[in-house]
């Protein structure tokens, strides 16, 4: 059975909004080999609306001599977006109607695990709904003070801590299972 697994960058304060303003000092090949592994142990990419225009916008455009340029642009993506009416970049479908239901569905078949990268509302609404299987979470040392946090509600989402490394960056990667109870 197939697992989601959803990977974020977020600052020690909880922001992940705009990691392109702060995440790249703290890049190293330590991290590197995460995110690829991420991408090399999915056969899918799952991405909420805002993560796709962004990606959409950016990734077609790279080629080979950018590490997973070319893994990423060729992958089956799912977008899940209620506002979005066509997808236009390569292999990419549309999730419509009951996402949760259709993840569900799509979990049940063979294949590799389906990542999510970035996609916050939807890391959250995956979460709420049941469905997230794995969430890591690449805590880099910097607080931001503001920006949109990961978890910017008051409702209280039991994890299981399953694995903790950090980089020489001071990055702490922390994976967590959803838990049943606290």
């Amino acid at each position: 059975m197939r697992k989601i697994v959803a990977q974020l960058f977020v600052s020690v304060d909880g922001v992940m909004e705009a990691p392109e303003d702060w995440h790249f000092p703290y890049y190293n090949e330590q991290m590197g080999e995460v995110v690829a592994a991420q991408f090399h142990e999915s056969d899918i990419l799952l991405l909420g609306r805002t993560t796709y225009e962004v990606f959409a916008a950016s990734w077609p455009q790279r080629g080979s001599e950018v590490p997973l340029a070319e893994r990423i642009n060729t992958m089956p993506k799912l977008v899940a977006s209620t506002t979005l009416d066509t997808v236009r970049w390569h292999n990419t479908t549309l999730l419509g109607g009951d996402v949760t239901a259709e993840l569900t569905k799509l979990k049940e078949e063979p294949g590799n695990n389906i990542t999510i990268s970035g996609s916050p509302t939807l890391v959250r609404s995956l979460l709420r709904e049941g469905v997230l299987d794995e969430l890591q979470l690449l805590v880099h040392p910097i607080v931001l003070g503001r920006g949109r946090r990961l978890f910017d509600d008051d409702r209280q989402t039991p994890l299981r801590l399953i694995d903790s490394a950090t980089f020489s960056t001071g990055v702490v990667h922390l994976t967590y299972q959803p838990a049943l109870h606290p």
